[in-house]
């Protein structure tokens, strides 16, 4: 094989693996512009899933990644015991905030899971033959054509909400929410990672976690 055709397979290969994925990216992001900048001290983290090892995962990521000096983090699977049934015991959870003295919630799901194939179609490219450096082969040359062939490509993206409310009597308010996306995650462990840096990260800019010396 060339030098120039190694280097257009190289460059095929990269741009593949840049399309194949992308990080968490916050989409849309809302402040409740009342919020006052108080600080919270016991934050609740809830992971909403029909997995639980994605939930107990996910909780336990994100609340190590919350927590710091003067903010501990209780993730839900330590305090809440939920079982499988789509009816809450909304006094059982009040009790549990109240007995832990939980100040703040931050509660994430799922929103949206597409998956979208697209119909690559095949291309050529022209590659010089050797003697193209010298002027009369240059000159005289011919290009030989390098054809890709036509493929179909699946992509997937996942859309997570995540909000933060104040778990403070009387009104329990929404302090902040947002949106984002992940394009091909590879797993479910990789999501986590990407999603609560993404989250942590949006808090402290906004100004509702206090970051880390």
């Amino acid at each position: 094989m060339s030098w120039r055709k190694a280097f257009l397979l190289a460059a095929i290969i990269l741009s593949a693996c840049t399309l194949a994925y992308s990080k968490s990216k916050l989409v849309m992001s809302w402040k409740n512009p009342s919020f006052s900048g108080e600080h919270f001290y016991r934050i609740l983290v809830i992971g909403m899933s029909e997995d639980p090892v994605v939930r107990l995962d996910f909780e336990d990521a994100l609340a190590a990644k919350l927590s710091r000096d003067g903010l501990e983090a209780v993730p839900g699977n330590s305090i809440l015991f939920r079982p499988d049934s789509p009816h809450l015991d909304t006094d059982y959870l009040k009790g549990q905030i109240h007995d832990h003295k939980i100040d703040a919630v931050i509660i994430s799901r799922l929103i949206k899971f597409d998956k979208k194939t697209t119909f690559i179609p095949g291309h050529s490219y022209a590659v010089p033959y050797a003697y193209y450096r010298s002027f009369y082969g240059y000159y005289g040359a011919v290009y030989q054509q390098v054809y890709t062939p036509d493929y179909l490509r699946e992509d997937t993206t996942v859309r997570i909400e995540t909000g933060l409310y104040s778990a403070t009597p009387p009104d329990e308010d929404l302090v902040w929410i947002g949106y984002s996306d992940a394009f091909n995650p590879k797993n479910a462990d990789k999501l986590i990672k990407d999603e609560v840096k993404l989250v942590v990260q949006a808090l402290e800019k906004e100004g509702i976690l206090r970051k880390n010396p």
